[in-house]
C-alpha cells in the first residue's frame, strides 16, 4: 500500500471517529448483506420484503441497492429517483441527499441502471463510496445491502463487510453451484465462514430443507464453513402480481404464503445478535470496506 493511500485510510478512520451517531458503540447498526451467486433467484425481492417488514415494525431501515450497474429497487416500488450513487461517487451530493422514502419510512439508497462504469468501480470511485458512508448523518437501526449477482469484487466486498450474509438459493442446479462458488471464495480467500441460507420459491418446506442439505453436503466436504438454514419462501404467484403493481407482497397480499414467510424471516433476522465490539455497528461496515483498499 502506498504512503498516500495509507494517509487516506487514516484520514477516513479519523473522520469516522467524529461521527456522533452511527460510528459509536452507543448506536449499533445491524448490517445484513443479501446475495445469491446468480441472478434470477429473487434476491432483490427478498431484500425489499425484509426491509419493508422491518420498517413496518418501527425500525429505522436503510436499503442499499448495491447492484450498482443494474439497479431495480426503485423500479420495483415505482419511485422517482433524482440522484443516485453515481452522483455520490462523482462528488455531486451526499448519501443523505439521495435517500428516497419507501413504504413505512423505509430509506432507500438507489443505484443506477445501464451504466457500465458502475459495474466495476475504480480505486478512486471506491474510495468516494467509502467516504460517503463515513459522512452519513441519517440515523438507522438496520442496513440491508442488496448485492448484484455473481462474484465480482464489489459483491465480495459488500458480503465481507456485513455482520450477516444471507445467501438466497432456489431449486435450480446453477443456483446451488453458484451459491457454493460464492461461499468458497469468501471462506477460502477472505476468511468468512458463516452463512445464513434462505430457500426461495420452493414448493414445500421439505423441498427447501432438501435444497439446504444439498449445499451442506458439499460445503461440509470441501469448505470450512458453517451454514444456517433460516427459512423458506414458498413459490407464490402473488409475488409476480405484487411486482406488476410495484408493491411488495407483504403489503399487496399480506395473507399470502410468501408474505407470511417474509414476515417470519424478518422477525427472525431482527433477533440476530449485534456484537458490542467494533464489528457490531456501521463502523464495522465502513472499516471492512476500507480494508479492501489496504490489501
Amino acid at each position: 500500500m502506498t504512503s498516500a493511500n495509507m494517509d487516506q485510510a487514516q484520514g477516513l478512520r479519523s473522520s469516522m471517529k467524529k461521527q456522533p451517531s452511527l460510528a459509536t458503540p452507543n448506536h449499533r447498526v445491524k448490517v445484513i448483506t443479501v446475495t445469491g451467486g446468480k441472478g434470477g433467484v429473487g434476491k432483490s425481492n427478498v431484500s425489499l420484503n425484509l426491509a419493508v417488514t422491518m420498517a413496518s415494525l418501527g425500525k429505522k431501515v436503510m436499503l442499499l441497492d448495491a447492484d450498482l450497474g443494474l439497479a431495480n429497487i426503485d423500479v420495483m416500488l415505482g419511485l422517482n429517483v433524482k440522484n443516485n450513487l453515481f452522483n455520490v461517487i462523482n462528488g455531486e451530493c451526499t448519501l443523505d441527499d439521495i435517500i428516497i422514502t419507501g413504504p413505512y419510512g423505509l430509506m432507500i439508497l438507489p443505484a443506477t441502471s445501464g451504466t457500465q462504469s458502475m459495474v466495476e468501480l475504480s480505486a478512486a470511485q471506491h474510495a468516494s463510496l467509502i467516504r460517503a458512508f463515513g459522512d452519513l448523518k441519517t440515523e438507522i437501526d438496520v442496513l440491508i445491502v442488496d448485492t448484484a449477482a455473481g462474484i465480482s469484487n464489489m459483491v465480495l466486498n459488500f458480503a465481507r463487510a456485513a455482520q450477516d450474509i444471507l445467501v438466497v438459493v432456489c431449486d435450480e442446479p446453477t443456483s446451488v453451484t453458484d451459491a457454493y462458488a460464492l461461499m468458497k471464495i469468501l471462506s477460502k480467500e477472505y476468511g468468512v465462514f458463516r452463512f445464513k441460507i434462505v430457500a426461495n420459491m420452493v414448493r414445500t418446506m421439505k423441498e427447501g430443507q432438501d435444497l439446504f442439505l444439498k449445499l451442506t453436503k458439499v460445503t461440509e466436504r470441501f469448505l470450512d464453513a458453517s451454514l444456517e438454514f433460516v427459512g423458506c419462501i414458498p413459490y407464490d404467484p402473488n409475488v409476480k402480481l405484487a411486482i406488476k403493481k410495484q408493491q411488495v407482497i407483504v403489503d399487496a397480499f399480506p395473507k399470502s404464503p410468501a408474505a407470511i414467510s417474509f414476515r417470519a424471516l424478518a422477525n427472525r433476522a431482527l433477533t440476530w445478535p449485534v456484537p458490542y465490539q467494533a464489528e457490531g455497528h456501521l463502523q464495522f461496515f465502513i472499516e471492512n470496506m476500507l480494508s479492501v483498499k489496504e490489501l
